[in-house]
């Protein structure tokens, strides 16, 4: 028992030793802002959300490019072999010498004039799609916030309940060096040093989990952050003194419909929807555009000996352009754009149903993490003063071991509940920022 005790201490020790040894010497105090500001610069999870949001502006100015002319331009060079002539019964065959060398060359321009609307709808649509793409990248921020500020608050959470697992530690400690002297004296028995001892065991087995779950969250904050990975963060300890505002839930309501990204969103897939239905429309229309054209060929073939000279003339002119096929086929695609713009409807309104939920399920949460702080500060009250009341009758010998036990367990988890609700009203609150789109 003596040997599994000690070599529990020094394993103890070494892992403790080493951790705290790595955590003075790469820690950093780094606010939530911080944070914030490093994974808009530096996260992948991001990066691509911005890419999107770039590639969707370089799309209004592809649109905007079919207003422009279109400009085509042929040159060619052939070898044009020798002709010959028949009578129409294919007799008297005679040779007919042709120039060999064959040129031409032409310049087409075309200017659409009017297009059903369909130009102007494409770059509207563009646009549309560019603006959709930022609220994408704005949503997708807000997911980063999120996630980053669970990381921190489990930071926060977890160096606070090592704090108070090491305080019963070291309490434990004294208690138990306590009952050492008694069990000299014959006033304590050998099995109530043993279970104290078990219990010292079981702190140092919590220790051990708190630190390597303080390193894997560590680790998930820093490469979701974009942080170099040798940092070691330390929240900032000024995050729970921060008065946090108390609203009423219409307030809230409000700013989710103004700034919710997720709202927004649905709300530009309906203008994409209606935008397209437009695009549909236009197909239906004909096509207007002016036409401005020069050619040179050679030699004059449709003379008889062939000229072996060029032939050059211009032209201007109207083009109309009109797909027939469209009086059967575009009503089954504005059918389904109006289909696909109905859905979009739809997704909207469930949108902003479940904004409208979510707020008021986290404004309720955020009350309610109020409440339980009240709760847990009177439970630390009592079991403190329990344990006190427990320690010194247990000193007088009127209280078991198992009352000591029962005593300090139930205060270690007063004080961890307490540490829990603390942090549980930065959550929520952060958790209500993200659901209204104001993190």
């Amino acid at each position: 028992m003596n040997n599994h005790r000690l070599l529990t201490g020094l394993l103890f020790t070494v892992l403790m030793g080493g951790g705290a040894c790595c955590y003075a010497q790469s820690q950093k105090v780094v606010n939530l802002d911080e944070i914030f500001k490093s994974a808009e610069a530096h996260s992948s999870s991001l990066r691509s959300y911005v890419t999107a949001e770039q590639e969707a502006k370089q799309e209004i100015s592809v649109a905007k490019s079919a207003m422009l002319p279109d400009v085509n331009a042929t040159l060619s060079f052939s070898y044009i072999g020798d002709g010959f002539t028949t009578k129409r019964n294919f007799s008297d065959y005679r040779k007919a010498p042709i120039p060999h060398f064959g040129s031409g060359f032409g310049i087409n321009i075309s200017q659409p004039v009017y297009t059903g609307g369909a130009t102007r709808a494409g770059i509207d649509l563009a646009g549309l799609k560019s603006t959709a793409a930022r609220f994408a990248a704005d949503l997708q921020r807000d997911n980063i916030r999120f996630q980053l500020t669970g990381f921190y608050l489990d930071l926060y959470k977890y160096a606070n309940l090592r704090k108070v697992v090491e305080n019963n530690f070291t309490l434990a400690h004294k208690v138990l060096d306590n009952m050492k002297a008694r069990f000299e004296q014959g006033t304590a028995l050998k099995n109530d040093i043993t279970r104290y001892e078990l219990l010292l065991s079981n702190l140092q087995l919590e220790l051990i989990r708190i630190d390597n779950t303080l390193q894997i969250i560590n680790h998930n904050l820093v490469v979701t952050a974009g942080l170099d990975e040798n940092i070691i963060v330390v929240p900032d300890s000024a995050i729970l003194q921060h008065s946090l505002p108390v609203a009423n839930e219409q307030v809230w309501q409000r700013e989710a419909e103004q700034n919710s990204p997720a709202l927004k969103l649905a709300g530009y897939g309906v203008e994409i929807s209606r935008k397209a239905e437009t695009l549909e429309k236009a197909s239906k229309l004909p096509k207007i555009g002016m036409q401005l054209g020069w050619t040179i060929d050679g030699p004059i073939l449709v003379e008889v000996p062939p000229i072996n000279r060029n032939l050059s003339y211009w032209w201007v002119g109207v083009g109309v352009s009109y797909n027939l096929s469209s009086l059967w086929k575009a009503n089954k695609s504005v059918a389904k754009s109006k289909t696909a713009t109905r859905r979009s409807l739809q997704e909207l309104a469930a949108a902003r149903d479940n904004i409208e939920m979510g707020v008021r399920a986290d404004y309720i949460r955020y009350m309610e993490a109020y409440e339980e702080l009240k709760t847990r500060e009177k439970g630390v009250e009592l079991a403190q003063r329990n344990y006190s009341t427990t320690a010194t009758r247990y000193s007088a010998d009127m209280a078991l071991i198992t009352d000591m036990l029962d005593a300090a367990n139930a205060r270690i988890e007063a004080e961890q509940q307490l540490v829990n609700a603390k942090i549980n009203i930065i959550y929520s609150y952060y958790k209500l920022l993200f659901t209204s789109g104001t993190i």
